[in-house]
Order: C-alpha cells, then sequence, then structure tokens
C-alpha cells in the first residue's frame, strides 16, 4: 500500500513539474496597428531583379526607407503604421516601376505588392495612366 502511495506521489509530482516548466511561449495577440509588405520586383522579361532599389514612402510625413533586392528579387517592409499611406517603388539601372500605392484602406496586415520593373519613360505613362484611372 506504501508502495503504490509512493507510485501515485511521485508519478503526479512529475506530472505537475513537466507542465510547470515548458519552453512554449504564450501568444499574444497581433498589434493590429501595424502591418508589413512585402513582394517581388521582375525585370520585364520576369526574372527577378537582383539589386533593385525598393523604396516605400510614408505619404503622411514624407519620410522614405529603401531595400536592395538580393538573389530572388524579394523585398520587405515591416512595422508599418495601417493609419497611414505609403507609396512603393522600384528602380534598377535604367529601369523604374510604376508607383504603386497601400492606402489605409487596405486591411491587411501583410500586404503583397509585387513591382515590375520597364523602362523608365513607359514606367512614368504607366503611373499616369494610373492616375487617370482613379
Amino acid at each position: 500500500m506504501l508502495r503504490r502511495f509512493v507510485l501515485v506521489l511521485g508519478l503526479s509530482a512529475a506530472a505537475a513539474s513537466a507542465f510547470q516548466f515548458t519552453n512554449q511561449k504564450k501568444s499574444k495577440p497581433r498589434d493590429t496597428t501595424i502591418r508589413n509588405v512585402e513582394g517581388l520586383v521582375s525585370l520585364p522579361d520576369g526574372s527577378p531583379a537582383v539589386g533593385a532599389v525598393v523604396q516605400v514612402k510614408n505619404l503622411k510625413n514624407l519620410q522614405v526607407r529603401s531595400y536592395i533586392t538580393q538573389e530572388n528579387g524579394k523585398y520587405t517592409f515591416q512595422n508599418l503604421s495601417t493609419s497611414v499611406d505609403y507609396e512603393l517603388s522600384a528602380t534598377h539601372n535604367d529601369l523604374a516601376s510604376p508607383k504603386r500605392t497601400l492606402t489605409v484602406f487596405d486591411t491587411r496586415l501583410d500586404a503583397v505588392v509585387n513591382l515590375k520593373l520597364e523602362p523608365k519613360k513607359d514606367a512614368k505613362e504607366s503611373a499616369k495612366t494610373e492616375e487617370k484611372k482613379q
């Protein structure tokens, strides 16, 4: 009888300590006032643009952040406010993308905005055409 009691007591103490000392982090709810934007910058032929400069411009305070794409042509900007509009564009040598706007009405916390590079003259015309559509 005493053996059973000691065995049960030992097992319950081991189980309790195992649940107390786990390394699991408590997940916090995501801050809905912060968002990220990422995407792919591609050349006119569709291949990834290595070394392209991607800029995101805060349209409230006009602050500009830049990112240089790596071998996969991807970029990422984190910790952007959901209450501000942002303008994204990319350049590479004599190529430029049309400007794209990430607005406060876009409620995605992880937005994807792909940018396609064109000869600079075409990029300016595309931007004007895009403005006329809106």
